[in-house]
């Protein structure tokens, strides 16, 4: 395995899973075969999709670069052998520092007014998101939010190499956590898959803009009071 190969795949990683998003988005916005499992009943406006394209390319286009150019200089660190229980170590321990990191700055963008009006209001237009709108934000909110990935794997690199499988499956989870946590859907098995969670944590956080702050530990949001309680 060469850097070379290890951005490729990177990449190639990142563009099949928001492959995925772009399928799972147009069955969300024109299919009826989920219609029933929807949390929101309003509709999408027409053109909508269409309207969010550009931003949608360009936040792809950066997150594509950054990682590959950051896997091709990461190479170094890098155990590119598979040993499970370092992976799904490596994985955990990932998705557990990059979603504290989450919280914390996600609920900056919120308490900040500048931050909100400015900067995170953005990705708040979407009241009724679809999948792909996690790509919807501000591009520096876009690139401030991958600061929680690299932390993740700072502290690993502290401990132990970097396994590129741990690296590679995170990605990969992190991705499709974001793209399905923002479907509007409740799907029977999906919603309750771990790493990729329930969506109306953050369907409801879209809906109201205020609290639940967490991505994937919603127990942040319990621990700190920050969690929406659904008026009675």
């Amino acid at each position: 395995m060469t850097a070379e190969s290890v951005a490729y795949i990177t990449i190639g990683i990142l563009i099949c899973s928001n492959l995925l998003g772009l399928i799972y988005s147009l069955i969300v916005l024109y299919g009826k075969s989920f219609t029933n499992f929807q949390i929101q009943s309003k509709e999408y406006r027409n053109g909508l999709f269409l309207s969010r394209m550009p931003l949608f390319l360009f936040n792809l286009l950066v997150l594509l670069a950054l990682s590959g150019v950051g896997a091709y200089f990461l190479f170094d660190f890098f155990d590119t052998t598979f040993s499970l229980w370092i992976v799904l170590v490596q994985v955990a321990v990932a998705f557990f520092i990059d979603d504290i990191c989450f919280y914390f700055y996600h609920r900056w963008l919120h308490e900040n007014k500048y931050m909100l009006k400015h900067v995170h209001s953005i990705h708040h237009r979407a009241t009724k998101p679809f999948p792909l709108e996690y790509l919807y934000a501000h591009p520096f909110e876009w690139m401030l939010g991958m600061i929680g990935s690299v932390i993740a794997f700072t502290v690993i690199l502290i401990f132990s190499p970097i396994n590129i499988w741990a690296f590679w499956i995170f990605g990969a989870l992190r991705n499709l956590h974001e793209i399905h946590i923002h479907s509007d859907l409740t799907l029977p098995v999906i919603s309750k898959t771990p790493l990729i969670s329930t969506t109306r944590h953050h369907d409801d956080h879209h809906s109201k803009l205020n609290g639940n702050y967490a991505s994937t530990l919603h127990w942040l949001d319990r621990l700190f009071k920050t969690e929406f309680k659904p008026e009675k």
